[in-house]
């Protein structure tokens, strides 16, 4: 496709790829999906070191951790009430710092970790798909690598973010001897920190192995995009979020989801131009990769149709699996054992309905002190039987029911 082309032309093509990888697989989409999860794991996570301060308490500096505490207390107050932050978050916040509430440590811990995981776990199935690899990698798996990813994560984060946020002269105050070498070295530490992260992020996503430096222009292209994006994002901010808004309580979180969701977006920016560098130039074991998938899906095509043509000719229609059950399921769940399951139950409830109709109108009968269905009552006039059928048969013959 690409070949025997100028580079201009192929740039051009690359780009072109690239976006229609980004429209096709709901980039923007998937991006809030992993925004919402990455948002939804701070809190839990800032709660649970916090606790660990408390425990550890002797080693650190009192101011600090007072410091901490009434940094949190503040940004609570940005989405909590006065009293929610009076009755909730203070009590809760100095019971973990006491080192009083280690169920609430473990439980964030454990929220941050599932939910963080969760959303690198939307990484890691976007850049598989992209590569056209779905399929060669189970959801344990998937879900391991994700987890093993987000730890990883936050001890990159751990180091780099805090490094982009204060600057090099904040380093510099802390070690005045060496300023030249810090301010030399500053960036280029942080950007080859994020790039290696970024490079291994997509490196390990793709079920099939190829060289680690082969993912590098995504990388550099992420993070191009990131620190734009920020950039913009910055400026938006500044003149919508900052000052009187209509957000109101809400402009601290609102603003922190709109950069993690930007973030999220050059990730998959970058992981779209990595796939679409490797259909262009791909490495043996993608190729492979993606050859061994073709075959599979050309095989399952055939088995579908070899069906198809069973059930026609047994005359039986095959249930077809509903547009939203998960493919990766259905090998573990499969959608026709659900639907005869739940047509089972409902057969046998109508059957056990139909059992205890019977049964019922047995009990109606021989109820004491109730007239059987049909008979008259005691002391009804049997001449005034043959009346009242004279009655229903004229009314019958007048095209009315009969009363």
């Amino acid at each position: 496709m690409y070949r025997n082309v100028s580079k201009r032309r192929m740039a051009w093509l690359l780009l072109k790829d690239t976006v229609n990888s980004c429209m096709e697989y709901r980039v923007t989409g998937l991006a809030a999906e992993a925004a919402f999860f990455t948002l939804l794991s701070l809190p839990p996570l800032l709660l649970g070191l916090i606790g660990l301060l408390g425990y550890f308490d002797a080693w650190t500096d009192t101011d600090t951790v007072a410091t901490i505490r009434q940094n949190i207390l503040d940004a609570s107050g940005t989405v909590l009430s006065d009293k929610g932050v009076k009755e909730i978050a203070r009590p809760l916040l100095d019971d973990v710092i006491e080192g009083g509430r280690p169920d609430v440590i473990s439980l964030g811990f454990g929220i941050a970790l599932w939910s963080g995981s969760r959303a690198v776990n939307v990484f890691v199935d976007t850049i598989t798909i992209m590569y056209g690899l779905e399929g060669r990698r189970g959801i344990v798996r998937t879900r391991l690598l994700a987890f093993l990813l987000y730890l990883v994560a936050l001890i990159i984060g751990a180091v780099a973010l805090p490094l982009m946020v204060i600057g090099p002269e904040t380093v510099v105050d802390f070690v005045p001897s060496s300023a030249t070498l810090v301010r030399f070295l500053y960036w280029p530490t942080v950007i080859l920190l994020s790039v290696a992260f970024l490079t291994t992020l997509y490196h390990v996503s793709v079920p099939v192995r190829s060289a680690w430096r082969e993912d590098i222009p995504g990388a550099l292209v992420a993070l191009t995009m990131w620190v734009l994006g920020s950039f913009l994002l910055r400026i938006y901010l500044i003149h919508t979020v900052e000052g009187p808004t209509i957000y109101g309580s809400l402009a601290a979180p609102v603003a922190v989801l709109l950069w993690i969701g930007v973030s999220a977006f050059a990730v998959l920016v970058g992981a779209a131009v990595n796939a679409a560098i490797d259909r262009v130039w791909p490495s043996v074991a993608t190729a492979a990769g993606r050859a061994q998938r073709a075959a599979w899906t050309r095989e399952q095509a055939a088995l579908g149709r070899a069906r198809q043509q069973r059930t026609a000719d047994d005359g039986s229609a095959e249930i077809a699996p509903p547009s939203e059950f998960p493919e990766r399921w259905a090998q573990f769940l499969p959608h026709a054992d659900i639907r005869s399951r739940l047509h089972h139950h409902g057969k046998r409830d109508r059957e056990s309905g139909a059992e205890r109709e019977p049964k019922r109108a047995e009990a109606q009968r021989t109820e004491p002190g109730r007239p059987d269905v049909g008979q008259p009552e005691a002391g009804q006039s049997e001449a005034r039987q043959p009346e009242v059928r004279a009655a229903e048969d004229g009314a019958t013959r007048d095209g009315a029911p009969p009363a």
